[in-house]
């Protein structure tokens, strides 16, 4: 019947015996895809043995796991010949077949498992299988019951998505699974089953790993439920059609607006790359919906919860995704896209959040046509955008405001000769500037001078200029006179000339470096000329150039001079302790100097650490740190000084520009072939040569900075490689066969380095592999990590030292590759072999196999459980099925159990002594990552239970952190049925009653593992009910609730025994108490653990506390209604209310306080035994800072903030200058940002009944030093701080401020311009204008200082009066001192003088005589004075700088730039007042 009649006899008993005899799993496998893909399988069947063999297949299949690949994709066509079998016309199907296709049956369970167990596999093609196999199972089962039609009347269909929908979110393979289900039942299936399943994914949707799998789901959602309901309504009318687009807007875009203004930015990124576009695209229309729901939200400026966009920044992101999907037109008649008013553009623009104003830039800028014009109203909403912009910290929001702003406008055009001769002299000195980020500066603006048409004329002629200015022989390059060259023809030629420029000086600068590099690293570092030439070689087509011969000339310099700078840079980089290296000096009177310091600087991290040990010289550590040189003054050279970080900086940097410079050349120039010599520009022995080059810095360097970015460029060479002439293809398999010889052979004496994680050898070979084409087998892959795991594994023949070398060489390189993203899925075949070596390297009597053994594990971890996205160490989000893990890593399996059994012997805390396993936290660890999966059922075909006896053990450690991972790691080896059972027997090992002879670090242990196996399983029935019962009876009777129940009486690990009842106790009394007998059981527990003697106990309660009272909070916010939670009766919060006043524990107090900031908290520090004191200190300086902010907060809560009548009383009126000093105090730029939060929280707070109020009830002087602590803190340097004082806008009276502004939270820059506009209105209400302009005018000023050259204080923070010196002050690398980098002194007293100028005009406009009181006219006269002296002094200052100071002295001349703008605007206003 299977068509073998025709076949010869010896065929036939082949076949016969295939049948009949055992096989291995594999040719199963195989024949099983042979008779599915040859036979024809359509139709009803031939006979009972067809059947028969259709259901074998199967199960057949699910037996082998170790060709994963190969079992889905047979299951696949199994399930399609299945179906096809089905679907016969005309045909019933066999009452046996059916029934075994059939939903429910123990076939469709079997293959339900396997789904589960393989649809997060990590090969793509794996899980795209599972998937198409799920999607048939359904279809199996609809055709099995054909005479179901509604899915609400299938109960195999009902179950299976109730439980697909209670399973984990972060389970990524029920996505598919549930879309399936979408696809064949519609969204009303899942729709009906759970309502809220809208919500409940795009919360899902601030998970980067999620996101997209949520938000396709939630379009094959969004789709099906459009299309059910259109279908149901039919061709009905327009009223019908509203009314159910408004229930599709009720299900999808109701749920993403409240997202919009009620989540946290940075939980709503996702939605709006993945989820909003989608939706558009589905239906423009709903536009106007969104827009007018926001719309009529009130306030509509107003912010949602702390950190979210409100209505208005949902209204911006909305329409943004709408116009770049085309749906928005441009603005029309004052209205954007007929939508929304240019005004509430313009309030976003300037919006406190970030993302709004992005957004509402991205609206303006942004266009779903490219060749739109830019309209003046646009333009106009660019320059309101601006100004309040520009000095954003935030480099994300810095590259999006370039980035859009690119796409409306053009750089500025520079006409004239004389500035293009002035740009390129500063891009020249900056290219030699011992500023790192100089070169980068330089960079930009030869590019700019390159790129921009109409200075590309003028550039030959000042490359000219500068080269006779320093008297060099350079004549740039030029085209024929006799044709007009093409813009093309005119940039190629001026790149050619500034990189001939550039390396012409390189040359010169690389011969002075050979004789002293201590110079060159003081004057004039080599990596700035590099950089500026691999910037200009990037920005080129060399695949069209026309001066071949010259270029050809230029890349032979180029490959030459990066020789020869390596050649000088090397042996500092390649020194086994680079990092304190200066080298000697052959041609200057250093020589002598430095000689002491070659003596001292030693190399002490050599490979003989495998046989001795060396002790470091600790004479040697100052010199170390910072060794200077001063050449003396007859020698002529021009002062300089050097310390090994700048001689090192600039070594590893010149090192990564070549590398760089390599990599770009090998990449981007053509490639000269030995038969084609009249093309290309890069010779073959040119490339193998960079290649040999790579390969000595690779295995050599010893800095990372060196290795790490020439890995970048060899990269980049391998790349090309593959692309090359089959010659230079076999270059990597050779390199790489040499290195791998190289590392089996080295030994203590091999120059590869051993420290250091092998230094530069893992990128090498990382590099070599992750550059084999991806079309290939990955034969130099496969190849290279058999060998690499054999070395690393430890051997009983691998007992001397040359043979541990390999190993740790072996187990670094191994980490490298399994990190290595371009090598993708590759590497997972072999992650049970590395898992294995981690863990037995980890026993080696050598610390470093040990530490390479520990990186390589975490490394697996990472790779194994993904990488972690949260701070919850035990989040699912990291963590695997136990039936997932072994199905996929089933080797690992047998090896984990053994491991497991020899560590667990070693475990016993009863005899005193700490016994320790080396593998036994890495054991434990991995087991910890395992949870149980709801699909497990009651039984459970990997064998799990024989791990049981010995988790169990482990939890008589004596180590804490041991039983710990013992009671995690115990959850997934307890199936769902066991859970009673298993909780029941861990508390039968409890003691009766209390002795000297029980062990707390057993009972510890043993009570971990009944909490944890409670809490990751989660049961409901009878049995539950009666071991809570049973719990609770014993914490009633525990040392929780005795009197006597300190450390002390406990003995040793008392404290963590408590803590274990405690966390039982807390779930009892907080968490769930409604399961534990009602509140007053719970409630008599929870008075207990917050009266507890232990502070630890005491911190656990109040943790529980203020998490769940947060919690509640949210869930409040969520309701918009208050309500007190029944645990939180009257006592509890007697109990708090007197902990808060008479707590004396720091910890403790942290938690209780109300808002207290967390992050603070000593508790969360660690510490070492000997730095015990100085924790206190830091403890008491932290509490000190927490009462300092809580004391402010609470004079939030005095009377007068909110009743204008009690600031007239004579109490009040007393305690106010007391209270407005602290305040002020507070918002100094010392004082910690918890303060400063808190000082903001009190100004922002008493903005109406204080600062604006017009009664002005503290007095002028008091009410102005408010208002500048205010000011202080909206220019302060944390941008929390600045967005908290910004807030003050939004309770200043809407009579007081301007339109655009009113009732809007702006940015800080916003905030501070119209609160200097709001004060100086004030004045007049006031009665104080006199006054109050020339206080004022002090401020424009500044405060008078002792030296003439100190920094002013209303600069806050812009330069500190360590950099208050003069042209011979030290020159350091890195500049250290207290920057402000936010605020902008001269953009301040430029607005300060604006306002100002508009209160008091000048005195020809108004005829005012001015101010006539004597003591103002003297006061006049006094600053005035001032103000000419500090004009005088501070530009004959700026006259004494050098040439473009701007880029030569920076600091200096930002200094001094500022002080003359204070002292010319004083005077100013000065004049007018007299």
């Amino acid at each position: 019947p299977l068509g073998l009649d025709s076949a010869p006899q010896w065929l036939k008993r082949q076949c016969e015996g295939l049948c009949t005899s055992g096989r291995p799993p594999g040719v199963s496998l195989y024949l099983c895809h042979g008779a599915l893909a040859m036979l024809n399988w359509k139709g009803a069947l031939p006979g009972p043995q067809w059947e028969q063999l259709l259901l074998l297949v199967p199960n057949t299949l699910i037996k082998e796991s170790s060709t994963a690949m190969v079992v889905a994709r047979v299951l696949t066509l199994w399930s399609s010949a299945a179906l096809d079998c089905l679907q016969a016309g005309g045909q019933p199907c066999p009452p046996r077949l059916q029934q075994s296709l059939s939903g429910g049956s123990e076939l469709q369970r079997h293959l339900l498992e396997h789904i589960y167990s393989h649809w997060e596999h990590p090969l793509d093609g794996v899980r795209h299988q599972t998937r198409s196999l799920f999607r048939n199972l359904l279809l199996l089962n609809q055709h099995t019951s054909p005479s179901v039609y509604d899915p609400t009347e299938d109960p195999y269909v009902t179950g299976l998505t109730r439980s697909l929908l209670g399973l984990e979110w972060h389970m990524r393979g029920k996505y598919g699974s549930l879309g399936c289900l979408v696809e064949l039942y519609g969204a009303g299936h899942l729709l009906d089953i759970q309502p809220q399943l809208p919500s409940c994914l795009l919360g899902l949707m601030d998970d980067q790993t999620l996101a997209p799998y949520a938000s396709d789901l939630l379009e094959r959602l969004f789709v099906s439920h459009k299309a059910q309901l259109a279908s149901e309504a039919g061709a009905a009318d327009e009223t019908a059609t509203r009314d159910w687009m408004e229930r599709w807007h009720q299900t999808w875009v109701t749920p993403l607006l409240q997202v919009l203004c009620r989540a946290r930015l940075d939980q709503t990124t996702y939605i709006l790359d993945y989820f909003l576009p989608k939706l558009l695209r589905c239906s423009p229309s709903s536009l106007a919906h969104m827009v007018w729901a926001l719309q009529n939200t009130t306030p509509l400026c107003s912010t949602g919860p702390s950190g979210s966009r409100g209505a208005l920044g949902a209204l911006m992101t909305c329409l943004r995704a709408a116009r770049a999907q085309g749906v928005v037109p441009s603005s029309k008649g004052g209205l954007w896209g007929g939508l929304v008013p240019l005004s509430l553009l313009q309030q976003a623009l300037v919006h406190k959040h970030d993302q709004v104003r992005m957004d509402a830039l991205g609206l303006v800028c942004e266009s779903h046509r490219s060749t739109e014009a830019v309209t003046s109203q646009e333009m106009d909403l660019i320059r309101h955008f601006l100004l309040p912009n520009l000095n954003s910290q935030a480099p994300g929001v810095r590259q999006q405001t370039v980035s859009l702003l690119r796409k409306v406008s053009r750089l500025l055009i520079f006409g004239v000769q004389e500035r293009t001769r002035g740009v390129l002299q500063a891009a020249l000195d900056l290219s030699t500037s011992t500023k790192p980020f100089d070169s980068v500066t330089a960079a930009h603006l030869l590019n700019l001078l390159l790129h921009q048409s109409d200075l590309q004329p003028n550039l030959g002629p000042a490359l000219l200029h500068c080269a006779q200015e320093r008297g060099l022989e350079f004549r740039p390059p030029s085209s024929s006179p006799a044709t007009q060259p093409s813009e093309a023809v005119t940039l190629e030629l001026n790149a050619l000339a500034v990189v001939q420029f550039l390396l012409h000086r390189l040359q010169s600068e690389v011969a002075r470096s050979k004789s002293s590099l201590l110079q060159a690293a003081a004057s004039y570092p080599l990596y700035g000329r590099v950089h500026c030439i691999t910037a200009v070689l990037q920005h080129l087509h060399t695949e069209s150039l026309s001066q071949t011969e010259q270029w050809r000339c230029v890349v032979s310099e180029l490959v030459a001079v990066c020789y020869s700078m390596s050649d000088v840079v090397s042996p500092v980089v390649q020194s086994s302790s680079p990092e304190g290296l200066i080298p000697m000096d052959t041609g200057s009177e250093a020589s002598a100097g430095l000689q002491r310091i070659l003596q001292e600087i030693q190399p002490r991290d050599t490979n003989d650490f495998f046989t001795s040990a060396r002790e470091l010289d600790t004479h040697c550590v100052d010199d170390r740190t910072q060794t200077t040189h001063t050449p003396s003054a007859n020698t002529g050279a021009e002062g300089y000084r050097v310390t090994a970080q700048m001689v090192l900086v600039c070594c590893w940097r010149s090192m990564k520009e070549v590398a760089m410079l390599l990599g770009q050349l090998c990449q981007s120039m053509p490639l000269r072939c030995a038969a084609d010599t009249h093309s290309g520009l890069i010779t073959e022995e040119q490339v193998e040569g960079v290649g040999l080059y790579f390969r000595q810095q690779l295995l050599q360097s010893r800095h990372r900075g060196a290795f790490e970015l020439a890995y970048v460029g060899f990269v980049r060479l391998t790349d090309m490689l593959c692309r090359c002439v089959p010659a230079l293809q076999q270059l990597p398999a050779r390199w790489l066969s040499e290195v791998l010889e190289e590392v089996k052979s080295s030994d203590p004496s091999s120059k590869l380095c051993a420290t250091r994680r092998s230094a530069g050898i893992p990128f090498y070979i990382q590099a070599l592999l992750s550059s084999e084409p991806k079309s290939s087998s990955c034969c130099l892959l496969k190849m290279t990590m058999r060998e690499l795991i054999a070395l690393a594994v430890p051997s009983a023949n691998r007992t001397t030292d040359s043979s541990t070398v390999p190993q740790v060489h072996a187990l670094n390189i191994l980490r490298a590759l399994y990190r290595d993203t371009r090598l993708g899925e590759n590497v997972i075949p072999f992650v049970s072999d590395g898992m294995q070596a981690a863990v037995l390297g980890f026993t080696s009597p050598v610390w470093a196999v040990r530490n390479s053994s520990t990186l390589l594990f975490s490394t697996l971890i990472t790779r194994i459980f993904g990488v972690k996205k949260g701070k919850d160490e035990h989040s699912k989000k990291n963590r695997m099925t136990g039936r997932e893990f072994f199905t996929r890593f089933p080797a690992l399996y047998p090896f984990l159990l053994n491991q497991l059994e020899e560590a667990a012997a070693t475990v016993e805390s009863d005899s005193g002594q700490v016994k320790l396993h080396p593998s036994l936290f890495l054991l434990l660890l991995v087991l910890s990552r395992l949870y149980p999966s709801p699909m497990d059922g009651s039984s459970s075909p990997l064998g799990l239970a024989p791990f049981m006896p010995f988790i169990i053990r482990c939890g008589r450690s004596a180590v804490y952190r041991t039983r710990e991972m013992a009671a995690r790691a115990l959850v997934p080896f307890v199936l769902v049925t066991q859970v009673p059972s298993t909780v029941h027997a861990l508390l039968q090992e409890l003691p009766a009653q209390p002795g000297p002879e029980i062990q707390h670090n057993h009972l510890h242990g043993t009570l971990l593992q009944v909490c944890l196996t409670r809490r990751f399983v989660h049961l409901s029935d009878s049995e539950v009910g009666a071991l809570r019962q049973e719990a609770l009876s014993t914490l009633m009777a525990s040392e929780l609730v005795t009197s006597d129940s300190s450390s002390s009486t406990l003995g040793l690990g008392g404290t963590q025994y408590l803590l274990s009842l405690a966390r039982v106790a807390l779930s009892a009394g907080v968490d769930i108490p409604e399961l534990w007998g009602g509140p007053r059981p719970a409630s008599r527990l929870l008075w207990c653990l917050l009266q507890h003697p232990q502070y630890e106990v005491r911190e656990l309660a109040l943790e529980g506390v203020m998490r769940r009272l947060q919690e509640d909070e949210e869930e409040e916010e969520e309701e918009e209604e208050k309500r007190r939670p029944e645990w939180l009766d009257e006592p509890t919060l007697s109990i708090l209310t007197g902990l808060a006043l008479h707590e004396t524990h720091p910890q403790c107090l942290a938690k209780v306080i109300p808002h207290t900031p967390q992050h603070y908290r000593a508790g969360e520090r660690g510490g070492g035994g000997g730095r015990e004191r100085e924790r206190e200190r830091e403890t008491e300086r932290e509490t000190d800072r927490e009462r300092g902010a809580y004391q402010l907060r609470f004079t939030k809560q005095c009377p007068f903030f909110s009743d204008q009548s009690s600031i007239q009383g004579v109490s009040a009126v007393a305690c106010l200058p007391e209270w407005a000093s602290l305040v002020c105090s507070s918002c100094g730029e010392e004082q910690p940002v918890e303060v400063k939060l808190a000082a903001a929280e009190v100004l922002v707070g008493c903005t109406a009944p204080v600062l604006t109020s017009p009664h002005l009830p503290l007095g002028m002087s008091t009410s102005l030093s408010l208002w500048r602590s205010l000011f202080m803190l909206l220019q302060d340097e944390d941008q929390d701080v600045r967005d908290s004082a910004s807030d003050f806008i939004s309770n200043v009276p809407a009579p007081l401020l301007s339109t655009d502004v009113t009732g809007a939270f702006v940015c800080p820059p916003v905030a501070l311009d119209a609160g200097a506009g709001l004060l100086c209105r004030l004045l007049e209400p006031w009665g104080q204008t006199a006054a109050g302009v020339l206080a004022l005018t002090e401020w424009l000023l500044g405060d008078k200082e002792a030296g003439e050259e100190a920094a002013e204080d209303d600069a806050p923070g812009l330069v500190n009066s360590h950099f208050a010196c003069d042209q011979d002050e030290e020159d350091v690398l890195f500049e250290k001192g207290d920057l402000n980098l936010w605020a902008e002194p001269v953009q301040w007293v430029k607005l300060l003088h604006g306002h100002i100028g508009a209160l008091v005009p000048p005195a020809e406009q108004t005829g005012d005589p001015g101010i006539a009181r004597p003591d103002q006219v003297r006061r006049i006269g006094a600053l005035a004075t001032r103000a000419r002296a500090q004009a005088h002094s501070s530009q004959r200052a700026l006259d004494a700088l050098p040439a473009l100071p701007q880029f030569s002295s920076p600091i200096e001349h930002a200094r001094l730039v500022l002080r003359h703008q204070r002292a010319t605007l004083s005077l100013d206003v000065l004049e007018r007042l007299r």
